[in-house]
């Protein structure tokens, strides 16, 4: 019978002691070069465990902070649906507050950024011309559990009170009631979600192994003149959020 690599090896050393809570959840482990020398390993084999275990869910890692023994989680519904994006409120801080959590975000603005060539096709607008991009960090009881990228074309909205989606005073109120406040009927949404790996960067931001799965949504907002008016790049990570689409039926 082969021997069983190493990895696998401090890996189950490893899930045993948070088994036997000699480690408890939100515990700080030791350093790779402890535990290393404790098992009498390389600092890459013990890396290769907590990844191992990272993506099981029973550690987590922090960017510039070190491994931790994960807290239990429970996955996130995040309900996708135009007339929730209709309502008054966000429905992110609505789907938070259904499973007993806190749901906020953090943002960046940027103004008159010129938006890479597929934006600028989801857009309709010509290679170069600007747009206001924004940066969400969706958060649940103070940690990320989404991330978003929404890029709008800075002449729609350039001198009005909703130029900037995060400032004013319709900040945070969404695409669709933003846009209302400036006389533009936001008609329907197309989104298009497929499944990838996490690039270092998401995972980093999320407190994911960087080859956990996401589902990748493309999100485009529609004027009823048929003209985009946002459009987003929405990442969700397997391990945090379940994905449900709400379908209204018209009578």
């Amino acid at each position: 019978m082969p021997e069983q690599p190493p990895y696998l090896r401090i890996a189950d050393e490893l899930r045993q002691r948070v088994a036997e809570h000699v480690w408890e959840p939100g515990d700080r482990l030791p350093s790779r070069a402890q535990i290393g020398q404790e098992y009498d390993v390389g600092e890459n084999v013990v890396r290769r465990a907590q990844e191992l275990l990272i993506s099981q869910g029973v550690l987590e890692g922090r960017a510039g902070s070190g491994t931790y023994v994960a807290e239990p989680r429970q996955r996130v519904r995040v309900v996708r649906s135009m007339a929730r994006e209709q309502r008054d409120g966000s429905p992110f801080r609505a789907d938070m507050k259904a499973v007993g959590r806190q749901g906020d975000w953090e943002s960046r603005t940027d103004a008159k950024v010129p938006p890479p060539t597929e934006i600028a096709a989801r857009l309709g607008i010509a290679e170069g011309e600007l747009c206001v991009r924004t940066a969400y960090e969706f958060l649940a009881n103070g940690r990320p559990v989404q991330l978003s990228t929404s890029w709008e074309p800075y002449d729609l909205t350039a001198g009005t009170l909703v130029v900037l989606p995060e400032g004013g005073p319709h900040a945070g109120a969404g695409v669709v009631n933003r846009m209302a406040a400036i006389g533009i009927i936001v008609s329907h949404a197309v989104e298009q979600p497929e499944p990838r790996t996490a690039t270092a960067e998401e995972a980093s931001l999320l407190g994911i192994q960087k080859a956990a799965l996401v589902t990748h949504i493309r999100r485009t907002y529609y004027s009823d003149q048929g003209r985009p008016v946002e459009t987003a790049d929405i990442v969700v990570p397997v391990s945090l959020c379940e994905i449900v689409y709400e379908i209204p039926i018209n009578r």
